[in-house]
């Protein structure tokens, strides 16, 4: 019969070395078994509630893996998703996420977060979810994070969404069509149709 603490490597190693507490539990490793785990230096804290092997290979994104398993509903939006499309000069210093309308922001301590609550197409179009060290991720693509940007310039900077424009349609690739296609959908094309067309 293997010990507790050989089930409980064997919960983390199938499941790519990464686990919630809930998770845990929920697999049978009793919380005495965690911390037996963290006291002898298996495994390490990520965060309140995230724990993985400590021979693990470090995380590459840890803000990133932090608050795609702490709050699996939220959505990498506007600066931290141009950053993540490599698409910015800004530099984020905190994860700014979306949530669906009258959710409540959740208190995560570390990495700092800043909520942004969405409904509708604006919140479900442009979705992708990416692979971050093992962790799925959600993140909107680089057309809707440009015009997100537009729809949040008041709380951004205009020169954010400007630059995000710029970025995504000259050294990214993405076309005039793609931007317009989500601008009608957020209903703010006549926003961002003259900055359109001041690129050309």
């Amino acid at each position: 019969m293997t010990s507790p603490v050989t089930r409980a490597l064997a919960a983390f190693h199938q499941h790519g070395g990464r686990l919630r507490t809930k998770d845990a539990l929920a697999l049978g490793i009793h919380p005495r078994t965690l911390y037996q785990l963290r006291d002898s230096g298996r495994i390490v804290r990520l965060s309140r509630g995230i724990y993985e092997l400590s021979d693990r290979e470090p995380a590459t994104q840890p803000d990133l893996v932090t608050v795609a398993l702490r709050v699996p509903r939220a959505v990498l939006c506007l600066v931290s998703a141009l950053a993540f499309h490599d698409a910015t000069s800004e530099v984020p210093h905190e994860v700014q996420i979306a949530l669906p309308r009258a959710t409540k922001a959740p208190s995560l301590g570390f990495p700092p977060i800043r909520v942004f609550h969405f409904s509708g197409p604006a919140l479900a179009e442009g979705v992708e979810t990416v692979s971050v060290d093992g962790v799925d991720l959600k993140v909107y693509d680089l057309p809707k994070t440009v015009v997100d940007c537009f729809r949040f310039r008041n709380k951004l900077g205009l020169d954010v969404a400007l630059d995000a424009l710029s970025q995504a349609t000259r050294r990214k690739g993405v076309r005039p069509a793609q931007i317009l296609h989500y601008a009608r959908l957020c209903r703010i094309e006549t926003v961002v149709l003259p900055y359109l067309h001041a690129m050309r």
